[in-house]
């Protein structure tokens, strides 16, 4: 037990003198990560609701063939691109897109900035995920909604833009949410093309001090520190969302105010439906 307290003390003094020398590095590689994370999750998203529209487009047997062809052709392509992306580990993506268009347009094709090819890399593989979860969020609105905006004359853009993305936003947001943690964490990947995050910022401090298991430590802080802050942030919009959870009426309203005013009308009376008086008169009227 003593071993284990003395070596907990030796990390405490490790870590406290790995943060005096490389704090700022270790700052400056959450910013670029969380950058990353964040500009790579909506530009993934963006590109997901695009495919999960085009997906969706209405194909009747009786339409133009030139239109079923395209509608085809398109739906293809997005499955391959889905099935590519998603099959395939990140690592490589950024590997073959980096070094790949490079290598087969002959250096003709370069990436001048490391940032935008990492951007590219973890926009292109959000939306390969973010298409399947668009797509079926689509399917979970009612199709009702949709019947309702083309019985008033709605396209499908209009249909979509409209009806269906502001409904299926709100249930594809905690699945958003799961993309942008995972991006943070997954971002750590791009040192294999030179883009200087968290994992290359550590990599970094450990070639030059060698104490491995301090910095690991503190990039684990680090990682943690950025996903809860997401996952916080993440909640509280879907609570934003939800709205009130009172739902109840206003009592300035004169319906809730004449409420439970109401009483039948007297037995007898001229307004009771089962009064003689009432029958004689509607019986007059019918004749």
């Amino acid at each position: 037990m003593g071993i284990f307290f003395a070596r907990c003390s030796q990390l405490g003094a490790d870590i406290v003198t790995m943060w005096a020398r490389y704090g700022s590095q270790y700052l400056g590689g959450m910013w670029s990560t969380l950058k990353l994370a964040v500009l790579g999750t909506a530009i993934g998203c963006l590109i997901g609701f695009l495919c999960g529209i085009l997906s969706t487009i209405p194909c009747a047997p009786q339409d133009n063939p030139v239109k079923r062809f395209f509608l085809k052709l398109i739906r293809v392509i997005i499955r391959v691109y889905v099935e590519v992306f998603r099959g395939t580990p990140m690592i490589l993506q950024a590997v073959f897109i980096f070094y790949g268009l490079p290598y087969f347009s002959g250096n003709v094709f370069h990436w001048g900035n490391v940032f935008v090819a990492s951007l590219v890399v973890v926009s292109i593989n959000t939306g390969a995920y973010m298409a399947e979860s668009v797509r079926g969020g689509f399917l979970s609105i009612d199709p009702g909604q949709t019947e309702g905006a083309k019985a008033i004359g709605m396209n499908h853009v209009q249909t979509m833009t409209h009806v269906i993305i502001p409904q299926a936003f709100r249930v594809l947001l905690p699945q958003i949410g799961n993309n942008l943690i995972i991006n943070i964490k997954d971002t750590s990947v791009m040192f294999i093309i030179g883009y200087g995050e968290l994992f290359s910022i550590h990599r970094a401090a450990v070639g030059a001090s060698y104490l491995y298991f301090p910095s690991a430590a503190i990039e684990m802080v680090a990682y943690l520190c950025m996903t809860l802050a997401s996952s916080i942030i993440l909640r509280w919009l879907e609570h934003k969302m939800d709205g009130d959870d009172n739902y109840e009426l206003v009592a300035a309203d004169q319906l809730v105010g004449a409420a439970g005013t109401y009483t039948s009308p007297k037995s007898g009376s001229p307004y009771d439906e089962q009064s003689k008086e009432f029958k004689r008169k509607k019986g007059g009227e019918q004749a």
